[in-house]
């Protein structure tokens, strides 16, 4: 019989030749599993088992891929993945590198949004003995957003129906993409680093979860919970609930509200004054009143009151009339303080500003305001803020005062 010779391969030579045929043939396959065995080493990439009832398999998540992941991932955890099956040479070890990896039954954003909140609110980040009382009457509010969404032009809509006089400092931020997190944070550091700031009101108009994300970042998070200053977050409309409002000190269900709610009427608190003044001149006359009663039956009793009550009256007119001036002294000082304050609060207006015939010019792109003519180059385009809206110009001509 003839002797048929066979091949005989390495060891290498065998695991190169698996290597190629299962490489090849699933370049791209997605599989449903539960995590176990979970692990990250110092190198940063992500090992871990993908198991159902009857089998298991090996699986790599590379550092740059783990990145990008908004969730966390956990043991018992149940995926939808998408990858390559690759064979690691040395052991001889087929396993998925993993490229695409969604939690099943729920939304990536959506778990990712759970464990976090379960996680600050187990340090405590939610709790009301953090939560740090709303000024009545701030003088200087801080607003962390867009320079050109409608959430500020709502807030500056109703900052000057309601009382026009109170300062409102801009930060703009970008308030989604993957600059906005970190630039939402520096503007509430950099609001917190100045005196006079009386409270921050921080969000956004409504949109999708994905472009609410940015407040629900851990680091814009604990910079809302380390401000000094009290915070109001009014993050897009009354349905919308993002990490952000849990740890600040007031939600506000829409940007317009929280305008609302940290600015009281002008008329309101003039009509409070009258009504409190008027409630104590009424009862300072019930007392004086009663006391005139009770001297008047004293005086009744006595064997010869005229001489008695006629001085008995006599410093009970002197009692009422300095009472009376000192209540007119004070009520008028009061008063007088409050129109101070009105007055100084109106000159620092910046709106009131605008409607003198004033603008703000800044530069179209950095946004960074124009004080000189140094600051733009001929051909630059910029915009200029009015009272009733922003243009957007092209520098013609230039010249130096």
């Amino acid at each position: 019989m003839e002797h048929v010779e066979q091949q005989i391969y390495s060891v290498a030579e065998l695991t190169k030749a698996i290597k190629s045929e299962l490489e090849a043939r699933f370049l791209d396959v997605w599989v449903e599993g539960e995590i176990s065995n979970l692990a990250t080493p110092r190198s940063g990439h992500t090992y871990l088992t993908l198991k159902d009832e009857q089998s298991q398999i090996r699986a790599v998540i590379f550092r740059s891929v783990g990145s990008r992941l908004k969730f966390q991932l956990e043991n018992g955890l149940h995926l939808l993945v998408r990858g390559s099956v690759s064979v690691y040479e040395p052991r001889g070890e087929y396993q998925l590198i993993l490229t695409y990896i969604e939690p099943r039954g729920a939304g990536a954003l959506q778990l990712a949004f759970e464990q976090l909140k379960q996680r600050l609110a187990t340090e405590g980040l939610f709790d009301e003995a953090h939560k740090k009382p709303i000024p009545i009457l701030p003088k200087k509010i801080g607003v962390v957003t867009s320079a050109t969404g409608a959430a500020i032009r709502d807030i500056l809509h109703v900052v000057n129906r309601r009382f026009a006089n109170v300062h409102v400092l801009i930060a703009p931020v970008r308030v989604q993409g993957a600059e906005a997190p970190a630039e939402i944070v520096r503007a509430i550091e950099m609001l917190n680093q100045l005196p006079d700031v009386d409270v921050l009101i921080v969000g956004r108009g409504g949109g999708s979860l994905e472009d609410l994300w940015a407040f629900n970042e851990e680091i814009v998070a604990r910079s809302i919970f380390a401000s000094r200053i009290p915070v109001i977050s009014a993050v897009g409309h009354e349905i919308d609930f993002t990490i952000a409002d849990f740890v600040a000190d007031l939600r506000a269900p829409t940007p317009s509200a929280a305008a609302e709610l940290v600015v009281q009427q002008k008329d309101v608190l003039v009509k409070t004054i009258n009504v409190l003044s008027r409630r104590l001149e009424n009862a300072m006359s019930y007392v004086l009143s009663r006391l005139k009663e009770a001297v008047q039956q004293y005086a009744s009793h006595l064997q010869d009151p005229r001489k008695r009550l006629n001085e008995w009256q006599q410093r009970l007119d002197e009692l009422h009339h300095r009472l009376y001036t000192t209540f007119r002294y004070l009520f008028e000082k009061k008063q007088y303080q409050l129109h101070t304050v009105v007055g100084k609060l109106e000159s620092s207006n910046p709106l009131a500003l605008l409607a003198r015939g004033y603008a703000i010019c800044r530069h179209a792109i950095t946004l960074r305001t124009i004080t000189t003519v140094a600051d733009v180059d001929l051909g630059e385009e910029v915009l200029v803020r009015v009272l009733e809206g922003e243009l957007r110009c092209e520098v013609k001509a230039k010249s130096e005062s």
